[in-house]
């Protein structure tokens, strides 16, 4: 679940305190439990540590092939849920549970193996000579650049469309990190010049002469691109916390099926193979090197530079990217390796619509019904202790001052209150009027949503002014930082 409502607390993550500081002991029992369970389970969970919002926390589990990996995902979240409970606690799986800290997410770690163990994505110590290594990595490329709108819709959700674009996950615009030595070395096999360094030569300055240098590490780390080379693996970070990994991973093992099929069949009939292998990946880079960037994926300019000068897609929310599961192109890669049939690509496009106006239908008949019977009768209880206490100074012949200042504000925004929850209410209504599953879907996002916003803006500004002893929820302050 998220927060409706909630006014910020007044300290957020912005000392990193809780980033840096220690687990709570009662959060450290709940790990302690959660580990012990999972073990039983075979699921092998490693590291656990805080995050950066606070009550954030992190946990990983060692890598296993994709099928095992996806169980094993669904039964940690079930897991942690349980658990939690039997500790007096809550775990919030949502993707941004409150407003104006960091969300939460996965970050799904995909490699490519051989039959016998060998993992394809292994540069070596000299990736410019591994051609195996750059056959696959230009494959991925290649797949990801002209697939893009599918893995953008596998992270996408409802929940997911809270955080993703904000300073705290990857922006909606897919791209690929390879870092400063691996672009090197594919802009050096494009240009046909030897390559000029390698991290593995360069040392590590640290600046002490007590203390000796150390060779650099060649694995640079990006946390702003949502499609991250980090060693001998991709790590795709837009998926949401409550997110299954099954579909990012079934369409990521479909794309590069797809392009490594279509290298087979050229490379297949090449009189000179090395030569011909060597051709196809440079013309591959060549064409996709455009889903490359290796800078800040959270800066504005970056957005505008994807979409104005590179010519990549920005789609923002669900509603943009879901019906793309149906574009000729994806049904014809999803058919021809028998994964799914068009009937299966329309129905799950609508169901995935479908749901999310269900969610935001849900969210907004609570909040309705939150405002209508605790909200308003406690800002309405609260204005008339302060308008009793004006009355009785100026009784008392005293000037009603600060108390007659917020009786005004509050009758006024008491007002807007009310407003915005009929603005809200008459959006509901029109809902009822739309059957499209698609329109229905943008309706939500671009009318109910907002209205949303809009009540939701008003009720915190409320909260910030009545008495906590009248308030009829738990602030943010209690929930974030009371464990």
């Amino acid at each position: 679940g998220r927060t409706l409502f909630g006014a910020p607390a007044p300290k957020g993550q912005e000392l990193e305190d809780h980033y840096f500081g220690n687990i709570k002991e009662r959060v450290s029992e709940f790990m302690k439990d959660l580990d012990k369970e999972l073990w039983k389970l075979g699921v092998f969970a490693k590291t656990k540590h805080n995050e950066v919002a606070p009550a954030q926390h992190e946990l990983a589990p060692v890598f296993t092939t994709s099928n095992i990996a996806a169980d094993q995902n669904q039964l940690t979240m079930e897991l942690m849920k349980k658990i939690a409970l039997r500790h007096g606690l809550v775990c919030l799986l949502h993707e941004k549970p409150f407003a104006g800290v960091n969300g939460s997410g996965k970050h799904n770690n995909w490699s490519i193996s051989s039959n016998d163990g060998q993992n394809l994505l292994d540069p070596g110590d000299t990736p410019m000579e591994n051609l195996q290594f750059l056959t696959f990595l230009c494959a991925i490329i290649k797949g990801v650049d002209e697939y893009s709108d599918l893995l953008r819709l596998s992270a996408a959700s409802a929940g997911n469309d809270h955080r993703l674009g904000a300073n705290e996950a990857p922006p909606a615009v897919i791209s690929i990190f390879l870092g400063d030595e691996l672009t090197a070395v594919l802009d050096a096999l494009e240009s046909g010049t030897p390559l000029k360094s390698s991290a593995h030569d360069k040392e590590f300055v640290i600046g002490v002469d007590a203390l000796p240098n150390f060779p650099k590490d060649a694995t640079d780390r990006n946390r702003t691109s949502p499609f991250a080379f980090t060693g001998n693996k991709f790590e795709f970070r837009m998926l949401g916390s409550s997110d299954s990994i099954s579909c990012t991973n079934t369409i990521m093992n479909t794309i590069v099926a797809e392009i490594l099929d279509g290298f087979a069949t050229e490379l297949e009939k090449a009189d000179d193979f090395e030569k011909a292998l060597k051709e196809l990946l440079i013309k591959t880079y060549k064409e996709h090197k455009r889903i490359i960037f290796n800078g800040n994926g959270y800066s504005d300019d970056w957005v505008k530079e994807a979409t104005e000068v590179r010519g990549l897609p920005n789609y923002v929310s669900t509603v943009d990217c879901m019906p793309h599961y149906t574009d000729e192109k994806n049904v014809r890669m999803f058919e021809k390796f028998k994964v799914y049939t068009s009937t299966e690509l329309a129905s799950r496009t609508e169901i995935l619509l479908e749901n999310y106006s269900k969610v935001i239908n849900i969210e907004a008949l609570t909040m309705i019904d939150m405002t209508r019977k605790q909200i308003l009768p406690a800002v309405m209880k609260y204005t008339k202790d302060i308008c009793d206490v004006v009355a009785s100074k100026k009784a008392a012949g005293l000037a009603g001052g600060a108390e007659e200042k917020l009786a005004s504000r509050l009758a006024s925004m008491t007002s807007s209150l009310d407003n915005a929850v009929e603005v809200l209410e008459n959006k509901l209504i029109e809902t009822k009027t739309i059957e499209d599953v698609e329109e229905l879907a943008k309706y939500y996002r671009n009318e109910v949503f907002v209205a949303m916003q809009s009540l939701r803006a008003v009720a915190d500004e409320l909260e910030t002014i009545v008495s906590s002893d009248v308030w009829p929820f738990p602030v943010y302050s209690d929930m974030l930082f009371k464990i």
